[in-house]
């Protein structure tokens, strides 16, 4: 009986603790109670996110989570989404996943319904071509004419940009992301609309490949982190590695290590 009532009081005073914390407290101590950051991530954008075959996942986002378990204490499962579920995924009750990691431009939208932190990249909107091709596509007008086919991963602001900026163009929807830079090459379409964190990948591992308007990008933006809201501990957390990998070199020397323009 005595054993029993000291388990009983031991669950009234953790859940009294429980109670006693602040709802924007409460992630952060949630999470490492756990003991692990569950980090969703498309896994389909080098080199921000990729998974490979095996399940590993590599990338500059996919080290930007790490440093934010690290900085919690914990460690770090990484969670499957998609452009076109993200939003939903993000929303979702119970929650899939704690953060949301791996070029996601931080928009106005999305900060309506969830959480973005600061931005820890710049973008911007930009093409991939083949390398034969590269003196055809100079502006936008050059991409937007009916012959030119141009093949975007759907759900994500690169079809809609696409959708918005190219109405002459043929435009192609293809799933998977990381397969259209070979399809551009192997002639299947035209031209990629993708972003200056990505497009530098693939020129350097595809000779095929150009990417001519890279130092014109369309559009500019930052790449953030993007959670639920209520989670503005969680926030807070991410925003102060974010600003601390500034101040010691950290971020810089990830932009470099992947090929990356530092812009902070």
């Amino acid at each position: 009986m005595a054993v029993l009532l000291s388990l009983f009081t031991t669950t009234i005073l953790t859940a009294c603790a429980h109670r006693d914390i602040p709802a924007v407290q409460r992630s952060v101590t949630a999470i490492v109670e756990r003991g692990t950051l569950r980090v969703g991530t498309t896994g389909d954008y080098r080199p921000l996110s990729f998974r490979e075959a095996d399940g590993a996942y590599w990338g500059f986002g996919i080290e930007m989570a790490q440093e934010i378990a690290a900085s919690l204490g914990v460690a770090t499962t990484f969670v499957p989404t998609s452009w076109p579920t993200l939003t939903a995924d993000v929303l979702a009750e119970p929650q899939n996943f704690d953060i949301a990691i791996g070029g996601i431009t931080i928009t106005d939208t999305r900060k309506e319904t969830m959480l973005m932190s600061e931005g820890y990249l710049a973008n911007g909107k930009t093409i991939l071509c083949r390398a034969s091709e590269a003196d055809r596509y100079l502006s936008l007008a050059d991409i937007n004419r009916p012959e030119v086919r141009v093949m975007v991963n759907p759900g994500g602001l690169n079809e809609k940009f696409a959708n918005q900026n190219l109405t002459k163009a043929t435009i192609i929807v293809h799933q998977k992301n990381e397969e259209i830079p070979a399809l551009i090459a192997e002639g299947e379409a035209d031209v990629m609309i993708t972003e200056i964190t990505e497009a530098p990948y693939y020129v350097k591992n595809d000779q095929r490949l150009a990417a001519p308007l890279l130092g014109e990008p369309f559009t500019h933006g930052e790449i953030g982190v993007l959670m639920k809201k209520g989670q503005e501990d969680l926030l807070q957390k991410v925003n102060n590695v974010i600003r601390t990998m500034k101040a010691n070199g950290r971020l810089r020397l990830l932009h470099e290590k992947y090929g990356l323009v530092y812009a902070f």
